[in-house]
């Protein structure tokens, strides 16, 4: 088959995430992946600034991870985890318990980060009617949140500026506060937390849990907060008697400078989410863990279980990749990768600061961000990108890479330049296209 082919039988039946169906942009077909670079069928190279939406830390086709998947299928690619267990599940709960936040030591495996949500506000709710309060059935959140795309996950995100506002009016209703200003390394004011201690006082005896992505805020805007926030906020869940749920998806693994998010806080949530990068973004997985308060109280309550069981939990593949990939993580100097990487971007796109059409220039840990001041063209801009030999895929006013730590400074140099070439060239286009014809 052509790429051409590829591109017209992909248009024709192939409905892409957050895409039309009606006169669809084309896909770029990719052919192999190797360290940072996507291989077109077409013979380009391109530099991944994506890591596959934040997943691909060790880059693509590492040696390792290749090795264990190989092992692992010639043994039992699948096996229900219904009274059956296998070392690869049990292996990577014990290394998860021992790496995150201390007191998280019970370990519910899924098979996506929206699953992995819904396991956790589940969690919570059966928590609390094990606990004969029931009426704690709303969960508190932070607007510029993005949790998934199922629909528990959809109802604890922004309900105005987030992607999901079409399905609002069938989503269950919960509590929302203004989202922590902006700043990693903002200093705390007098009434940062007025708000949200003002919802959690008036409505502790109706909340469940407080849900939030710890210090950063991924699709929901790219936003950078205060651990001291995130301090104040853990504090005033133990206070009102409250759950605290991070969702450290998007975070979680190193993306942020620390392992976990809250590390940055020293801050030790009830119920964690992960996913993305547990396998190196090699295979869709994930899992929630908890404390063995809140997992013996359900198993205590009405049901004696907890009420959730995905056909492919614990699937044995998955659960060998992430074994690996927590391997390289512990062999790597992932903490100096990332370091080298926040260097460079802070550097490289320093010079996006001085362009008019730019508002804003963030960078934390292996995240870099330019926010525009208008939203771009996806269709428009990504062909520029794709020109320039990088892989960014931006959303409405931001433009931004999570690169994977593997990325060399030449590497990183390349794409954050080329990233600079393309906004400044669709930007030139869109300021020539609004002139006057007649100064044209």
């Amino acid at each position: 088959m052509t790429p051409e082919q590829l591109i017209a039988l992909d248009q024709q039946h192939v409905w892409h995430p957050y895409a039309s169906m009606d006169n669809p942009p084309p896909a770029y077909p990719v052919v192999s992946a190797s360290g940072v670079r996507l291989t077109l069928a077409d013979g380009r190279e391109l530099i991944d600034g994506m890591a596959s939406w934040w997943c691909a830390v060790h880059g693509y086709n590492h040696p390792h991870l290749n090795e264990a998947m190989h092992r692992q299928i010639a043994d039992m690619p699948h096996v229900m985890f219904g009274g059956i267990t296998h070392a690869p599940a049990v292996t990577l709960a014990k290394r998860l318990v021992d790496l995150t936040p201390a007191g998280l030591d019970k370990v519910f495996f899924a098979d996506s980060g929206s699953v992995a949500v819904e396991v956790a506000l589940k969690m919570a709710l059966q928590y609390w009617h094990s606990k004969a309060q029931p009426n704690k059935n709303r969960m508190l959140t932070i607007r510029n949140g993005y949790h998934g795309d199922t629909f528990g996950a959809m109802a604890v995100c922004d309900p105005i500026n987030g992607m999901h506002s079409l399905f609002a009016s069938v989503l269950p209703q919960h509590h929302f506060v203004d989202a922590p200003p902006m700043g990693f390394d903002r200093v705390m004011q007098e009434g940062d937390l007025a708000q949200l201690e003002d919802k959690m006082r008036e409505h502790q005896h109706g909340i469940a849990a407080l849900i939030l992505e710890p210090i950063v805020q991924g699709a929901g805007g790219m936003r950078f907060y205060s651990p001291q926030w995130l301090k104040g906020a853990a504090k005033l869940c133990k206070q009102y008697n409250i759950l605290l749920i991070a969702d450290e998806i998007a975070t979680g693994f190193g993306r942020s400078g620390a392992l976990f998010a809250c590390d940055h806080a020293q801050v030790k949530p009830d119920i964690m989410c992960l996913g993305k990068a547990i396998t190196g973004g090699t295979m869709s997985f994930a899992a929630t863990l908890t404390t063995s308060e809140i997992a013996t109280s359900i198993s205590r309550g009405e049901a004696s279980c907890f009420m959730h069981g995905p056909t492919f939990m614990a699937n044995p593949l998955a659960c060998a990749v992430a074994n690996a990939s927590l391997d390289l993580l512990e062999q790597s100097d992932w903490k100096s990768q990332v370091a080298g990487i926040n260097k460079g971007l802070n550097n490289l796109l320093q010079p996006a600061k001085a362009l008019a059409y730019v508002e804003d220039v963030r960078v934390l840990g292996a995240i870099g961000v330019i926010q525009v001041t208008q939203a771009v063209d996806l269709g428009i801009i990504q062909k520029m990108f794709v020109a320039e030999g990088v892989w960014v895929r931006p959303f409405g006013k931001l433009v931004y890479v999570m690169p994977p730590y593997i990325t060399s400074p030449q590497d990183l140099a390349l794409l954050c330049q080329g990233m600079l070439r393309a906004l400044k060239r669709y930007f030139y286009q869109l300021d020539q296209a609004s002139q006057p014809s007649a100064l044209k």
